[in-house]
């Protein structure tokens, strides 16, 4: 497997779940930037450490000689600079992706521009590079066909992005998209066409040929949002190994194993987990341990946790929760969910409520514990974004078209509002991009 991830994920990841470590301020002097190896000699020194019979303390022990040297980068990366890329639907005030940047050690937001005109835009990944960035295009007939489209772009140090190419999805409306770990294949959740496309990437981050098209079947309680199949997410796990597509159509999380070397996935060993009727899972985050998975549902407003076994490639559920107060009576639905990367909290955002809906987490049982509901102080909370180390939490606010910026307690998981304000047409989409002056 890819080193990069291979470091990042099973031994530092765990260090910032177990320390409160930024896991990205290890990886920094590990990974230079735009490669996704350390070399042969590393290589074969991590596969020697991963097989010893060590247990965690002597683990831990090499990973503070392997990262010593970082903590003198550790804070210029809680102080970092990022550019923030924003995805829109378009219309009378959107015209595609807009960027911003945003100083989080003055705490400053500005140059709010257009990057890039497109269509619909409205979700967003980055290459593991950072030199490409993938937009679906939610739309559904694109160069004759019923499909919709994804766009590959190249970003430009100005933030402005280059697009490369275009490829229909396969199905109508995507509306997620992720890039594996390797960087070499790139996948996208169909939502009217309720299916799941895998594309292979070139080394100029073109979308190249689709390698595999995975069709769901079936349909749900819900007489008008689940007559049929809608997948509405991929994600891949901390191993790279499986994709999780969470199908709000028909109350079920499709896990398939990826082939990383061909780009298929093996339908015939796929699993299934069932959510209850009626629930429409949305959106699926992974904690950063690998041992647990959480699943907003967008129908009932709950969050749930599930074990994941990464060695059958299973979910199973472990806890529910409402994301709303007990004595709210107006309609809402859930958006986005995310993990802290201190694998302490997740985070659920409400559109109705109008709240980023923050939990707890037991990271041995799984269990969640509500801790608070913060107003994202506009209307329609779509999606947010948390900064790669977790000490920001960006809400982009749909209808009232403003990303609101807040803090985040990394003891407690609270939010506190820092009074920053970024206007924004129509935003359903944050993506970070660390800039190169913060590394």
């Amino acid at each position: 497997s890819d080193l990069r991830f291979h470091v990042s994920t099973n031994y530092l990841s765990e260090l910032s779940a177990r320390f409160g470590v930024c896991a990205q301020a290890w990886e920094t002097r590990l990974v230079r930037r735009g490669r996704l190896c350390l070399g042969k000699t590393m290589r074969r020194f991590c596969v020697w450490i991963e097989g010893l019979d060590c247990g965690w303390f002597w683990r831990f022990v090499f990973i503070i000689c392997l990262g010593a040297a970082t903590f003198g980068n550790e804070a210029r990366i809680l102080a970092a600079e990022y550019r923030v890329f924003v995805g829109t639907y378009t219309g009378k005030e959107s015209r595609g992706i807009y960027s911003f940047s945003f100083d989080a050690s003055k705490e400053k937001a500005e140059a709010f521009r257009l990057a890039a005109a497109a269509e619909n835009p409205s979700f967003l990944a980055l290459h593991p590079n950072r030199r490409f960035l993938y937009a679906v295009n939610e739309i559904n007939e694109f160069d004759g066909e019923a499909s919709g489209a994804a766009s590959a772009y190249q970003i430009q140090p100005d933030g402005s992005l280059l697009f490369l190419n275009q490829a229909a999805t396969g199905g109508g409306a995507p509306c997620h998209l992720a890039v594996e770990a390797t960087g070499n294949f790139l996948l996208v959740a169909n939502y009217n066409g309720g299916s799941v496309s895998v594309f292979r990437l070139g080394e100029d981050g073109s979308i190249e040929e689709r390698t595999e098209l995975a069709q769901h079947l079936g349909s749900g309680r819900h007489p008008r949002r689940q007559r049929k199949p809608h997948a509405h997410s991929v994600n891949l796990d901390v191993g790279n190994r499986y994709v999780a597509a969470a199908d709000l159509g028909v109350d079920k999380v499709f896990v398939y194993p990826l082939d990383a070397a061909t780009g298929r996935l093996h339908l015939a060993k796929a699993s299934a987990v069932s959510l209850p009727p009626g629930s429409g899972p949305r959106h699926l985050a992974f904690h950063p341990q690998g041992k647990w998975a959480f699943v907003n549902s967008e129908l009932s407003s709950s969050l749930t946790s599930l074990r994941w076994n990464s060695a059958k490639g299973t979910l199973e559920t472990v806890d529910m929760k409402s994301t709303l107060p007990s004595d709210f009576a107006g309609g809402n639905s859930t958006a986005e969910v995310r993990a802290h990367p201190n694998g302490k909290f997740v985070y659920v955002s409400n559109r109705g409520h109008d709240s980023i809906a923050v939990f707890g987490v037991d990271t041995a049982t799984g269990r969640l514990t509500p801790i608070e509901r913060e107003p994202t102080q506009g209307q329609t909370p779509r999606h947010f974004g948390l900064s790669p180390c977790g000490e920001y939490l960006l809400a982009a606010n749909q209808k009232s078209n403003s990303i609101v910026i807040f803090r985040i307690d990394s003891a407690s998981g609270k939010l506190e509002a820092t009074g920053l304000k970024v206007e924004a047409p129509t935003p359903v989409c944050v993506l970070f991009l660390r800039t190169a002056a913060a590394e």
